[in-house]
């Protein structure tokens, strides 16, 4: 388990290095793969601890390699697709279960704790949340879920969830293009991967801090905005 646990952190420090080699071992396999995971990232909630907006920029830099024969816009094009759909099966589930998730105290599957901090943020900023989540780790995963089970009107969830992607795809994707293999980000591409890493999470641990320090109840699992218009 140990090991298993090191391996997964040297793959995320170094996916520079992770995907060069994947990229010349299977080749334009790596479009599907990559298209997969950004799929299970924002489609399925068991899966919430895959990489997203680090994978993003490492893609990014990766593709900026001439050796590697990746295509940018082909590249764009299939993530972006990947977050929408992603998104849309993870609204329709949310949507065909139910609050009754919610209810359930223990799952071996869901994370019960991330539902809940997922449906504040949702209430908080109404269908909004599905654009701003795009770029909280854990949160971006549950959001359409939450959206779905609260059963929000599907055109404005279509609107957040596609402008979410485009803007979050292209702002990694396109900033690892520019600037992953500047020398200085190169040399020090896992400090960069950690610096993403803190800066997306920096948000939900100083929510998680405030919530933990002023001793706040966590939301009542019943109160589910049934259409939020904001």
């Amino acid at each position: 388990m140990q090991e298993t646990v090191k391996l997964l952190i040297d793959m995320v420090l170094h996916l520079d290095r992770y995907l060069a080699e994947m990229s010349a071992t299977l080749g334009g396999w790596t479009y599907v793969i990559l298209f997969v995971v950004i799929f299970c990232e924002t489609g399925l909630i068991i899966t919430p601890f895959l990489p997203g907006d680090s994978l993003l920029f490492a893609v990014g830099a990766l593709v900026a390699v001439k050796e590697s024969q990746l295509n940018l816009t082909l590249m764009f094009i299939l993530l972006l697709v990947a977050a929408v759909i992603g998104d849309a099966v993870n609204y329709a589930v949310g949507r065909k279960i139910g609050p009754r998730v919610f209810r359930s105290e223990q799952s071996r599957l869901l994370n019960r704790q991330h539902l809940l901090r997922a449906q504040k943020f949702y209430s908080k900023h109404g269908g909004k949340a599905i654009f701003l989540a795009r770029f909280l780790p854990i949160v971006r995963t549950f959001a359409p879920f939450v959206a779905g089970v609260g059963h929000m009107n599907y055109a404005r969830f279509w609107l957040f969830n596609v402008s979410g992607a485009i803007c979050w795809v292209g702002l990694f994707l396109v900033g690892g293009y520019l600037f992953g293999n500047v020398p200085v980000v190169k040399r020090n591409f896992h400090l960069v991967i950690l610096g993403i890493i803190f800066v997306s999470t920096l948000p939900v641990v100083i929510e998680w801090y405030r919530a933990r320090r002023g001793g706040v109840e966590e939301d009542d699992p019943s109160e589910i905005p049934a259409n939020p218009q904001q």
